[in-house]
């Protein structure tokens, strides 16, 4: 048996008898999320626990600034940017900011191909959040929420993780990259689901952590996976399925016409996106 199918092999044998080991949400999220469950909770105690971390502190303050809000005030304390997100949606937008510390390794090569993913992920999420905030503009329609489709794009990958990380005891493997991409293809979306059922995200972010890479799985509404895969396709993420996935947004209402895809106001959307990140 080639490593390549012994990898493969060994993942889907964990997979199935739920012995693969996942990765944990960062310590001060679940902290974040924590607080922000509990009823008594008020917005100066969530300033609290998200301020023992300094650069969670620092990106919640540079999201409040940012366009994202569309505010023009400047918010110079923690407390005012908890204030400015609220209290509904701080949990989602505290737990998307620290995401970027699960992509880590202390083998050079896995820590690589953790930095490439996290880079296109952050290109998949200012797609997506550029894609959903022009929508607003244009439909008026607020449905949806910009916070949760900002952690659902930030997640959506996350399936990959394992498979990196179990990769990495067959360092072979990673000489062969069309291997790893269609190990990737054929299993993230599994480990994606088991991971936020693991986290407890709820049914909403497994079905689309399993799911956004199948396009005959249709929602009857526009919804955050519609987002996710604009961000992916104008990511360059989906080959050739660029044009089906547009095509299908288009029908679905997401836009009138690609050319606001291309227009100056989702180019200072998608920049302002990509700045919380950097």
């Amino acid at each position: 048996m080639s490593t390549e199918n012994a990898l493969l092999t060994i993942l889907v044998e964990k997979i199935n008898n739920d012995t693969l080991v996942l990765p944990t949400l960062p310590a001060v999220a679940l902290k974040v999320r924590k607080a922000a469950d509990d009823p008594d909770v008020n917005l100066n105690a969530l300033a609290d626990v998200i301020g023992q971390d300094p650069s969670l502190t620092a990106r919640m303050i540079k999201i409040s600034n940012s366009a994202y809000l569309g505010r023009t005030v400047k918010v110079e304390t923690l407390n005012q940017a908890v204030t400015r997100i609220g209290l509904r949606q701080v949990k989602n937008v505290a737990t998307a900011l620290a995401m970027e510390q699960l992509f880590v390794s202390k083998n050079e090569v896995v820590k690589e191909q953790m930095t490439a993913m996290w880079e296109a992920t952050v290109d998949v999420v200012a797609n997506a959040m550029a894609a959903m905030q022009t929508y607003t503009d244009r439909t008026k329609d607020r449905s949806l929420n910009l916070e949760t489709l900002t952690l659902a794009a930030l997640v959506h990958n996350i399936g990959v993780l394992p498979i990196l990380t179990e990769a990495e005891r067959h360092e072979d493997v990673f000489a062969n990259t069309t291997f790893l991409e269609a190990a990737i293809h054929k299993l993230s979306g599994r480990i994606g689901s088991a991971i936020m059922k693991a986290w407890g995200f709820g049914e909403d972010f497994a079905a689309l952590c399993e799911n956004w890479r199948n396009l005959t799985h249709q929602e009857d509404k526009v919804g955050y996976m519609d987002f996710v895969r604009v961000g992916a396709a104008l990511a360059g993420q989906m080959n050739d399925q660029k044009s089906t996935i547009l095509n299908v947004a288009q029908k679905a209402g997401l836009f009138e016409n690609v050319s606001e895809l291309e227009s100056d106001q989702f180019a200072t959307y998608r920049s302002s996106a990509k700045d919380i990140f950097e």
